[in-house]
């Protein structure tokens, strides 16, 4: 009786309409939905909203069912893709590019995927709904860069990857050759008697809803259902088969439970005795497949995809590093700000924030170029022919007006060395003219003493007779 009253309410308990909620749920999904509206409209973060959302789907789910909730939110989305979707093309000019640049544009052609199959979601199936999932990868940079170490080397992967077929191909035509008779496999059978479903009924909703009462099949829902006794199921035979009768087999069967032994095909093939005339065969075979299918080729493609992800992993640091130590702007590092007036993050943060400078070139671009000031003018004439020189590049001026003082020590030190200099040159410039008055005495001196000693007409060629 006990028994019975307890099978009676939980078939009871299951049976109620989607809408119906114990009052404390009921009460504690009302105030978490009025706390986060109140925490959205005071302080308009993402977690607030958030919140938001969570708490009203559930108290949708239960409230009008989880059907009518899936398609509100499914049709809610698929007009944001559609608002999404016409703005993205506004934005980027998809339309008037032409047909070519629509079609190869990769961003636009993911979107509209995206949106198909938002709708297929809504008026097809709701399993639809689980191939967004995959949109997770296209958000989260890590899980691309998963996709990118398949995908950047994907030439090397592929020859690779055909460098083992043919070697499973060769391997297949030895094996149909001389080891025919050990592709024995155990395979297990299908019993003879399978459960058919009824006419108009799916396998998924037998498995779905085989234990929930239909009211409109005639059966009695009142009572719960008789409990069918378990017969013990008996064991399945389990039966082996030759699986290399022909080469197209072999290669099959090489292909699949080769590569997915860890051991190589002869791991799955019968265990040859010592005394077979191709004992000795067979241990080749099974060794040359392990050693150059499974370690080398494996391995390769395997160590292939390695290098490429750490790679982009090193790539993202890099890049995270440098966003983390050197400013967007104007490139300098976050050891030119030490011991400064201020710091590095209030330099990218108020004297050369990204975010502003594209406020400003959105603003030079959509405002009208009759009401240009000055600078507006010079930096839309300088983005009309994408140059970067009006970017403060190295300079900031905070660094300016701190190192005003050290510059004017500078200039003060390289004014005295350039006196000191001056004095040095001149004191050089005397003596040399001094040294050079010396050499024209010495010279005119000598020119003196030659004439005394060798009057001209005495300047006779003494070899001439008399």
């Amino acid at each position: 009786m006990h028994e019975f009253y307890f099978s009676n309410k939980l078939f009871v308990s299951t049976c109620q309409a989607p809408g119906t909620l114990e009052p404390h749920w009921s009460g504690l999904l009302w105030t978490a939905m009025l706390i986060s509206l109140a925490i959205v409209i005071a302080l308009p973060k993402p977690h607030g909203i958030r919140a938001l959302i969570a708490s009203t789907i559930l108290r949708l789910i239960f409230s009008v069912g989880l059907q009518p909730t899936l398609f509100l939110l499914g049709a809610f989305n698929v007009c944001n893709k559609i608002i999404f979707l016409m703005s993205f093309v506004g934005n980027c000019g998809t339309f008037t590019r032409g047909y070519r640049a629509m079609v190869l544009d990769v961003e636009f052609l993911y979107h509209l995927l995206y949106l198909v199959i938002c709708a297929m979601g809504l008026f097809v199936h709701e399993f639809f709904y689980s191939l967004l999932l995959f949109d997770l990868v296209y958000r989260e940079e890590t899980l691309l860069n998963v996709i990118k170490s398949v995908t950047r080397n994907g030439r090397s992967i592929i020859l690779t990857a055909v460098l083992a077929l043919i070697l499973v191909y060769l391997f297949s035509i030895v094996g149909y050759l001389f080891f025919k008779d050990d592709f024995i496999l155990e395979v297990d059978r299908l019993p003879n008697e399978t459960a058919v479903p009824e006419t108009g009924e799916s396998l998924a909703s037998e498995f779905l809803f085989s234990d929930v009462c239909r009211v409109e099949s005639g059966e009695n829902c009142s009572s719960p259902a008789p409990r069918e006794e378990l017969v013990p199921a008996e064991e399945t035979e389990q039966d082996k088969e030759h699986t290399c009768e022909t080469l197209l087999m072999c290669i099959v069967t090489v292909l699949s439970h080769g590569l997915r032994s860890g051991g190589g095909v002869g791991d799955v093939l019968r265990k040859p005795s010592k005394e077979e005339p191709l004992f000795a065969a067979r241990v080749i075979y099974d060794l040359l497949f392990f050693f150059m299918v499974i370690i080398i080729v494996l391995n390769l493609i395997f160590g292939v995809i390695i290098d490429t992800f750490a790679d982009l992993r090193s790539e993202k640091q890099k890049k995270e590093e440098i966003l983390k130590t050197t400013c967007f702007i104007c490139g300098l590092e976050r050891d030119k700000f030490d011991n400064k007036t201020v710091t590095f993050e209030e330099h990218i943060k108020e004297e050369h924030n990204m975010w502003h400078y594209l406020c400003f070139i959105v603003l030079v671009k959509v405002k009208d170029s009759t009401e240009y000031t000055g600078p507006e003018s010079y930096v839309a004439e300088m983005i009309k022919e994408r140059n970067l020189d009006w970017f403060p590049r190295m300079r900031a001026m905070s660094l300016v007006s701190s190192d005003s003082e050290g510059e004017q020590n500078e200039l003060r030190n390289l004014q005295e060395k350039l006196e000191s200099t001056m004095k040095l040159v001149t004191n050089l410039s005397g003596q040399l003219s001094e040294l050079k008055d010396q050499m024209t005495e010495q010279r005119k001196q000598k020119q003196r003493i030659g004439l005394l000693g060798h009057p001209p007409h005495m300047n006779v060629n003494p070899q001439q007779p008399a």
